[in-house]
């Protein structure tokens, strides 16, 4: 046996023992993966349907994923533990490597795209993590870290390499994905929390979005041993320049949060702002978004919403009265006509019942009667134009059927004795 070994080491082969070894460490990863797999098509399928009721049916990219998180991660852990748990030959050390590296990055890739992360991000992420894994399990890490400390340049008092830039990216895409992470987590909780309308729950939503934003970057800061004093020099003047350049983004954010604070525009109310008309349909950082009845999405800017008049139809009250005037001719039956505008109105199907609309008469014109129909919308968002044309259709049918006539501006020429006809010497007249 020892001579075997020998005529093995002589020509670079493993041992026996190594083999074998290897063949142990195989079976194990091959029941890790396994393993992996079984929790995946069980216990993570049974995660995603408890994620489903949760959310409402909203899986938000993680959703979808979580049986593939659950099996890769619970392969990378069996696989962890076999690696550490004893004192393997190179051989089986190079196999748990790669199949631990590889469970590992699949489980990064997936929870990262999960995240709507970019997938050049995932995948970067994700080789290096394989790399990481590979290079720790062969012993061969910390070469490969002293390697890369190595090739850099001297700036000052400090020293960039190709491993401190590897540590900053690293460090700022994994605090990107966890910011992403836990405004989601936030956002379920907020959303799902009784007692507070959907206002409050916005601006709820955008404090913890601002401050996981700012908590990350002290935790960067710390992680990456950033000394802030380095920038205590150039810190009034940056800050200076950035209160002028940002004044009117500081503004809008400023602007926003009031706007939340008060509740005096909440999304879904219908407003009118200068020319535009339409439905709120989000409140930003720095504007509102207002759809319009084109469909047209308006950005206004939220400072605008401070600083001008703003008409809400629905501030208090979704309620909104139409004003649809009518006129008739002066020797129709006034009793019938007002009955028949108060039937049009009725039938309308937009039009409430309570408040109940009515029926005014409003002046005696020039050509005509003048009357105007008042009644009640709760939809103002539809608009009020199609609640016009929809009773005046009506009213235009009844009006033909009842014989009563609507004026038209008629023009009278008169003829005096003596007169030629020149079109200067002629006396326009106006009837019904």
């Amino acid at each position: 046996m020892e001579r075997i070994q020998a005529w093995l080491a002589g020509y670079g082969l493993p041992a026996p023992v190594e083999l074998s070894e290897a063949g142990v460490a195989a079976a194990l990863a091959v029941a890790a993966l396994a393993t992996g797999w079984l929790a995946g098509r069980h216990l993570g399928t049974r995660i995603t349907e408890l994620l489903a009721r949760r959310t409402g049916g909203i899986g938000e990219g993680l959703g979808p994923r979580t049986a593939g998180i659950v099996r890769h991660s619970v392969a990378a852990l069996l696989l962890a533990v076999i690696l550490a748990a004893w004192p393997w030959h190179p051989l089986a050390d190079l196999g748990l490597g790669i199949a631990c590296g590889a469970a590992a990055a699949m489980l990064v890739v997936a929870v990262l795209r999960g995240l709507n992360m970019p997938r050049w991000a995932a995948w970067t992420l994700a080789s290096l993590a394989f790399t990481a894994i590979l290079s720790h399990a062969i012993g061969g890490f910390s070469v490969v870290e002293t390697t890369l400390d190595r090739v850099g340049v001297q700036v000052g008092a400090r020293r960039f390499t190709l491993l401190s830039a590897l540590t900053f990216g690293v460090t700022v895409l994994l605090l990107f994905a966890g910011v992403r992470l836990v405004n989601r987590m936030l956002a379920h909780s907020i959303s799902s929390a009784r007692g507070f309308d959907a206002t409050q729950k916005l601006l709820f939503q955008k404090l913890a979005g601002i401050a996981a934003v700012v908590m990350a970057f002290f935790i960067g800061v710390d992680l990456l041993e950033i000394d802030l004093t380095a920038f205590a020099v150039f810190s009034g003047a940056f800050g200076l320049a950035i209160g002028f350049g940002l004044q009117k983004t500081i503004g809008n954010l400023i602007a926003g949060i009031i706007l939340l604070m008060d509740r005096s525009i909440k999304p879904g109310d219908v407003i009118v702002v200068g020319d535009s008309f339409g439905w709120v349909n989000k409140i930003g950082v720095r504007a509102v978004s207002v759809i319009t009845r084109d469909g047209k999405e308006h950005l206004i800017p939220n400072e605008l919403l401070m600083t001008q008049e703003v008409e809400n139809w629905s501030y208090t009250d979704r309620n909104v009265r139409v004003r649809i005037p009518v006129t008739v001719s002066y020797d129709c039956d006034l009793a019938k006509a007002q009955e028949l505008m108060l039937k049009a109105v009725v039938d309308s199907p937009r039009a409430l019942t309570s408040p109940k609309p009515t029926v005014r008469l409003s002046a005696f014109g020039v050509n005509g009667v003048e009357h105007e129909i008042l009644c009640w919308i709760s939809d103002p968002e539809g608009g009020v134009g199609n609640v016009r044309s929809d009773v005046l259709n009506r009213l235009w049918l009844m009006f033909k059927d009842a014989g009563i006539t609507i004026p038209v501006a008629q023009r009278e020429v008169q003829m005096k004795p003596g007169a030629t006809n020149s079109p200067d010497r002629r006396t326009d007249h106006k009837q019904a």
